[in-house]
């Protein structure tokens, strides 16, 4: 697919290219996009910008989003694994982690971690399968139960890992020491919960990709971010913004920091600068 057209006079002072994340910057209460978001985001398309989302999440999960947006906006999807594209139902590109490389990872941290359960989204993003022991039901969220070597037996966009008992970050510390060799380490939430992606395949380096395609340069994208996850999007890009309920890495690889997710700090920054006041 054709990348969409990008103008070549954008209003002055604003950025080329907006990316922003969901679950906890772009959604607030509920896991909803508010009309003030929506609406804020729509008129910075209109004024020339273009809108990309950029999110953890397979894109099975987010029509809906689409639905509250009322737009269909160029998707980076499963922590950079996959570029989606909403308006053709298109996977325009996908960097897996093959199941060798899975496998190994799989190996070392039940060794590490006895108790450890994982969940695969495989076939691009496609499905996800999880053990049985994954705290989910099956069916919730699209995932489906699977034996431990349905996880491993094809590529892998995004693998995770959960020991629900286990403290957050000394979790993700010990997952990073013993697998951080062979894939990329990151986590989106304060759970025991940790992802894993391809080595090099990260929020950062995906939307590198995409804003080249685009022959947008870094100094002219804004970002907006909340997770250890964003981090690597936050120190690529010219512009870093963390809503006020970030992690503390966030925070601290952000240049700015906006009001929270539940107060649409999103919309409150890009209104600013749609109205010139930032």
């Amino acid at each position: 697919m054709t990348p969409p057209p990008v103008p070549r006079n954008p209003l002055p002072g604003l950025p080329r290219l907006i990316a922003t994340d969901l679950d906890g910057t772009l959604l607030g209460a509920g896991g909803t996009v508010s009309a003030r978001n929506a609406a804020a985001l729509h008129r910075a398309a209109r004024a020339g910008v273009v809108v990309l989302l950029v999110t953890g999440r397979s894109q099975h999960r987010l029509p809906e989003i689409y639905s509250q947006l009322g737009a269909r906006y160029l998707t980076i999807c499963a922590n950079g694994g996959v570029v989606y594209d909403p308006v053709g139902e298109r996977v325009l590109a996908c960097r897996p982690v093959d199941p060798d490389r899975v496998r190994q990872v799989c190996m070392r941290l039940r060794e590490r971690v006895p108790e450890v359960v994982f969940a695969a989204h495989v076939e691009c993003g496609g499905r996800v399968l999880h053990e049985p022991g994954w705290p989910r039901p099956g069916g919730e969220d699209g995932r489906a139960p699977a034996a431990p070597a349905d996880l491993t037996g094809s590529p892998v966009v995004k693998l995770q890992a959960r020991a629900p008992e286990r403290e957050p970050e000394s979790f993700a510390a010990l997952v990073a020491d013993a697998v951080g060799d062979l894939v990329e380490v990151t986590r989106q939430g304060y759970r025991g919960l940790v992802e894993m992606s391809r080595r090099g395949v990260t929020k950062g380096s995906a939307l590198a990709t995409v804003a080249g395609g685009l022959t947008i340069p870094a100094e002219d994208v804004l970002v907006f971010g909340d997770m250890p996850n964003d981090v690597p999007m936050m120190r690529w890009a010219g512009r870093s913004v963390a809503v006020a309920n970030a992690h503390v890495e966030a925070r601290a690889a952000a240049g700015e920091v906006t009001l929270s997710n539940v107060r649409d700090g999103v919309a409150v920054y890009v209104e600013r600068l749609l109205d010139g006041r930032a």
